[in-house]
């Protein structure tokens, strides 16, 4: 009996430690935290010590990890209140009490916790369910200011109607989109190659590895839990039902957003056909090789591109402020997450072990995965990307994108060729007062000192396309 006692006792021993580092991994890996930290936490820590802080509304797609990443801030509280609007409970909490103290009261009592203890964060998820909820918002900014509150919700313009007011003023934004190189170098465990991305000037020695990385990084996207899988597995195949699960999610989304059974239609059609039209120039009309005219597709678009689907961007035919966008001109089109597009257009296998993303699809890829590198370091809505066009009846000029840079927009050109063939970006400087430029690309950073055909010089500055999402401080390091 005490031989047996023994083994069944390491026996036991031996599964709790395999227990043990098992979670040990697991929360490593993110399972038993709330994934990998993400750069917005930065901004969240801001707007949390700011003097006069508002509720804030988090904007972002399905599936971009806004409840997690404010789950990320809540462990920086003391107390942390979590509603969630598609539950009838949390729902009723806002339709049943019209005043505010009362409001506050309820929701304390229902969860539990205590209305003396600070800081609390009060988080109000899918907050597009109860649209009572969103112009109540401003009754936490004027009546409780000592509260934290965040909200989020999908498609809140839908909201905004003569029965809703909106709270104009009492209310702060940001966007949260897909996770950016940097962030998915987070994620890896990347500690060195992640040093070299941030300080923006790397060693030599460095390009190859962090060409490398972002490659792959193109290759998945950054969907966070595309990228937690990646993480995990470290194997490209066990992506594929992740991103089908994305895709159907958004699909069945599209119910919510459509006003009837014709517009459903239209938007699952819209959805399919933009990963084949992504990274080009579109026309609503027949879009996706579809009858529908353009009034009804330009509609399905449009909506989409409020639930952050996908992104219309318009050019500008102006080289000086305000660098108006010209809405009457063909967009180009993005979707959510580059990872999505090369997994649902079927070009994951081209992608993967390239030394050129410029070659691969037209160099549409690379264009891509810059604008949402771009997009991924804002988290504001006041600067869209843009691009500009030069469009006569003899030539058609055009620059990839507009990059604002302390009040100036420089030019960027997404190339992999010579510095002698960016006519569109000699064309853009001749007529601009910028001295600068940049072209991306998969060489090393180099400077070049070009002059336009009429003589007008200026500085290229030639950068590693992976730091397409640290721009700002490269040209801050080369000031």
């Amino acid at each position: 009996m005490c031989r047996i006692s023994i083994k069944i006792a390491l026996t036991l021993c031996r599964i709790s430690i395999k227990i043990a580092l098992t979670l040990c991994r697991m929360q490593k890996n993110g399972y038993l935290c709330s994934m990998f930290k993400r750069d917005i936490i930065q901004k969240f820590t801001t707007w949390q010590q700011s003097v006069g802080r508002k509720p804030l509304v988090l904007r972002g797609a399905r599936q971009t990890g806004k409840t997690t990443v404010v789950r990320q801030l809540a462990g920086h509280f003391s107390q942390y209140i979590y509603l969630n609007l598609e539950t009838e409970e949390d729902k009723t909490l806002f339709l049943k009490h019209s005043s505010i103290h009362d409001l506050v009261k309820a929701i304390f009592f229902v969860k539990g916790k205590e209305m003396g203890i600070l800081p609390t964060l009060i988080f109000i998820d899918e907050i597009q369910e109860a649209p009572k909820a969103l112009s109540q918002l401003r009754y936490f900014y004027e009546e409780y200011p000592q509260y934290h509150v965040i909200a989020a919700g999908s498609l809140l313009e839908s909201l905004f109607n003569n029965r809703i007011t909106f709270p104009v003023g009492r209310v702060e934004y940001m966007v949260l989109y897909p996770c950016s190189f940097r962030e998915y170098l987070e994620a890896m465990d990347e500690k060195q190659a992640l040093q070299q991305y941030d300080s923006a000037c790397f060693a030599p020695h460095a390009h190859d590895k962090l060409l490398r990385l972002f490659h792959d990084y193109t290759v998945i996207g950054g969907m966070p839990e595309v990228v937690q899988r990646y993480v995990d597995a470290r194997d490209f195949t066990a992506l594929k039902p992740v991103y089908n699960s994305l895709l159907f999610s958004y699909l069945d989304d599209v119910e919510k957003y459509s006003s009837g059974q014709a517009q459903t239609q239209c938007m699952r059609h819209a959805i399919r056909s933009s990963f084949y039209e992504a990274a080009t120039r579109i026309k609503f009309q027949g879009f996706g090789g579809s009858s529908y005219p353009s009034r009804e597709m330009g509609e399905a678009l449009r909506t989409l591109e409020k639930a952050f689907v996908i992104r219309l961007i318009y050019p500008t035919t102006q080289t000086s402020h305000p660098f108006l966008p010209d809405i009457k001109k063909s967009p180009k089109l993005h979707v959510l997450d580059t990872g999505m597009l090369n997994c649902f257009s079927g070009i994951q296998m081209q992608v993967f072990g390239t030394t050129d993303l410029s070659a691969i699809y037209r160099g549409r890829i690379v264009e891509h995965i810059v604008g949402q590198e771009l997009a991924a370091n804002q988290s504001d809505m006041l600067h869209p990307l843009r691009f500009w066009v030069r469009e006569k009846k003899e030539s058609t000029a055009e620059v990839d994108y507009l990059f604002p840079y302390h009040g100036r927009m420089v030019p960027v050109e997404v190339k992999s060729g010579k510095t002698g063939m960016l006519r569109s970006l000699h064309q853009y400087m001749e007529q601009s007062d910028e001295a600068v430029a940049i072209r991306l690309y998969a060489g090393e950073n180099r400077i070049d000192r070009l002059s336009t055909l009429a003589g007008k010089p200026y500085l290229l500055h030639s950068v590693p396309y992976y730091l397409a999402g640290n721009l700002e401080k490269y040209l801050l390091n080369q000031a």
